[in-house]
């Protein structure tokens, strides 16, 4: 793969504990808050999330990172650590870029060998759906603080499933659940988890 520079808004100076720290407050808050995803508590209380802040300004560096993270959350029993968020500092601001280098996870989930035993979900602060224009408040669902994978065992998909046989009709609910709070009050809530607003 040739050395590629991705699209940098600017360099990140916030440090990475500040990085993680917000992260944290973000799942919280919005995540946990309003239930968005009814399997983030568990973990989140009992400390089995993983956070790691990239700091690559390449693909290269950014692949490099993906695959030891992958290659971490493999290694390591479920009972230790459950789930993995890699952060981006200071690279995919936009989410075009963000969302083409979404083929470049999966082609490392297949050059791993890895389909099927971990999954990634995609979360960035400007996240929008293919079918939503980018001011609707039903983004949010996806709208996180900074850029983010996150990795997750399959084996805890299936596990969820059998605990809340329901599981499809979420993001549905999500979305609803969003229009009733609104625009202005998730997006102050979001905002919120920064340490700078």
């Amino acid at each position: 793969m040739n050395e590629q520079k991705l699209p940098v808004e600017q360099p990140s100076d916030i440090p990475e504990q500040q990085i993680i720290v917000e992260t944290k407050q973000w799942i919280d808050k919005i995540i946990i808050g309003h239930n968005l995803c009814p399997f983030a508590k568990k973990p989140f209380k009992q400390d089995l999330i993983r956070y790691v802040v990239s700091a690559a300004n390449s693909e290269k560096n950014l692949v490099d990172d993906l695959v030891a993270e992958l290659a971490y959350l493999q290694d390591i029993a479920t009972a230790k650590l459950e789930t993995s968020i890699l952060i981006m500092a200071n690279c995919l601001a936009d989410f075009d870029d963000y969302n083409q280098f979404l083929d470049v996870v999966d082609s490392t989930l297949e050059a791993l060998d890895l389909v099927g035993i971990i999954q990634v979900a995609s979360f960035h602060p400007d996240y929008c759906f293919a079918d939503l224009s980018a001011q609707d408040v039903r983004n949010y669902t996806n709208r996180s603080i900074y850029p983010m994978f996150h990795f997750i065992r399959e084996d805890s998909v299936e596990h969820a499933r059998a605990a809340y046989p329901d599981v499809d009709s979420i993001p549905d609910k999500n979305m609803d659940l969003l229009l009733h709070i609104g625009l202005e009050v998730i997006q102050q809530q979001r905002n919120s988890c920064k340490s700078n607003q």
